[in-house]
């Protein structure tokens, strides 16, 4: 089916088809573009309607699918107006999904009747909120469509028709209370997943730390962690488990078990390097067999904060960028395959003097875009909108990437989780 966006008009009730999964009620005669992109990825038919058009509906409503309702902007006496129509739309068993909220008129404002089936967030939706958006037109969808098979059956008495209603009517209401579960259980999921990064970052006179952590979805497929070895020693590292959701986040939480950076031996201890930390990985991933061809990327580094020597290994994950004052950025390149495929994978280490000022930076490849991109002529370029973003003082890093990050437009299928990890030697 191909997603159709009609005009919005009066008389687009004439235009409604045998059966138009969405309609858009909004009193700012548009649809909001996350909703517009989501309908278009998921080819849903659809039609834009003013709120005042809202009960000519009930004319067709064997033709609706869901409705969906652009509170914002909506004064009192519309908010009014839609309630009646709102309970004949849910007597039929047509899901009303609420935008917003907000109504202009004060004290007699009226809250639209909005039942379990309904669902409620602000006009300024976030990835999580189109997600779970889906989910709920999703399931309005699948029971509208069930509801209409079973209504047009001509040996069905009136009687057998109340109570099919009644049926999906009840099925309706508990699906929305599973799906508000398993909203809950990942919310609850992803803060879990956050309690296994670091509470805080080893700052100290000489070094300052600044990270950036967006998941895509309720987790993330990233990870990162800064650890101070002992004394003279830091480790830390990003990894990004292949794929997105929940499989890809409880592969984040085994690579954060299994990536030892130091062993204690009697009344002493060894600090592995980099080269053997991924290879251990590495090779405790392949020995689990993991199902659903789970792999994951890493770049972890061994920084000596006493000498400023830092030793670093790659698998597979984008290069670290060295930026040093008065230079352009440098990626430092090493060899090294995803994690997780071959038991015996050759990886490199790496050395690198740092110097008083250096910035170090790593990032999962859902930063990328934002980063800069690979020109076949001159190699890979940077962004200037991320070269000003990096020139500013550490401590204001973080919040002006996501800043960046929150402004740029990307397509719905190409959002990624957005990690960052920078070190500054002061």
């Amino acid at each position: 089916m191909t997603a159709v966006i009609q005009t919005y008009t009066s008389d687009a009730v004439s235009m409604l088809g045998s059966f138009t999964d969405v309609v858009y009620l909004s009193a700012r005669g548009r649809m909001i573009p996350d909703v517009q992109e989501l309908i278009g990825q998921k080819k849903l038919s659809s039609v834009v309607l003013p709120v005042e058009r809202a009960d000519a509906l009930t004319e067709r409503l064997d033709s609706i699918g869901t409705v969906i309702i652009d509170a914002d902007g909506m004064d009192a006496a519309q908010h009014r107006q839609l309630s009646h129509t709102i309970e004949v739309f849910e007597r039929e068993n047509i899901g009303v999904i609420l935008l917003g909220g907000r109504v202009e008129a004060s004290p007699s404002a009226v809250k639209l009747p909005v039942s379990a089936n309904g669902f409620s967030m602000t006009s300024a939706l976030e990835r999580t909120s189109v997600d779970e958006l889906w989910v709920k037109i999703s399931v309005n969808l699948s029971y509208r469509r069930k509801s209409a098979e079973m209504m047009v059956r001509p040996s069905a008495t009136s009687q057998e028709c109340r109570a099919v209603k009644n049926t999906l009517a009840e099925r309706l209401r508990m699906t929305g209370a599973l799906v508000d579960n398993l909203v809950e259980q990942l919310r609850m999921a992803g803060l879990v997943q956050r309690d296994f990064l670091p509470s805080q970052l080893p700052n100290s006179d000489d070094l300052a730390w600044a990270a950036v952590f967006m998941p895509a979805e309720w987790v993330s497929g990233d990870i990162y962690d800064a650890v101070r070895v002992d004394e003279n020693h830091v480790g830390f590292y990003i990894a990004d488990a292949v794929g997105h959701a929940m499989p890809a986040a409880l592969l984040t939480i085994f690579v954060k078990q299994a990536l030892v950076m130091r062993e204690t031996r009697g009344n002493d201890y060894h600090i592995f390097p980099p080269l053997e930390v991924i290879g251990n990985l590495n090779r405790r991933m392949t020995s689990q067999k993991l199902s659903g061809y789970q792999f994951a990327t890493c770049c972890y580094c061994l920084l000596n904060t006493r000498t400023l020597e830092l030793t670093f290994t790659r698998a597979g994950h984008p290069y670290p960028v060295l930026i040093r004052p008065g230079c352009e950025p440098v990626q430092l390149e090493g060899r090294g395959s995803l994690l997780g495929v071959f038991d015996q994978a050759q990886f490199s280490q790496e050395t690198v003097q740092l110097q008083r000022g250096d910035r170090l930076l790593l990032y999962s490849d859902g930063a990328e875009p934002f980063i800069g991109h690979f020109d076949d002529a001159r190699g890979f370029q940077f962004n200037r909108e991320f070269l000003d973003v990096l020139n500013l003082p550490i401590e204001q890093f973080s919040g002006a990437v996501t800043s960046m990050v929150e402004s740029r437009q990307v397509a719905a299928g190409e959002v990624d989780d957005v990690t960052m990890l920078c070190l500054q030697i002061r």
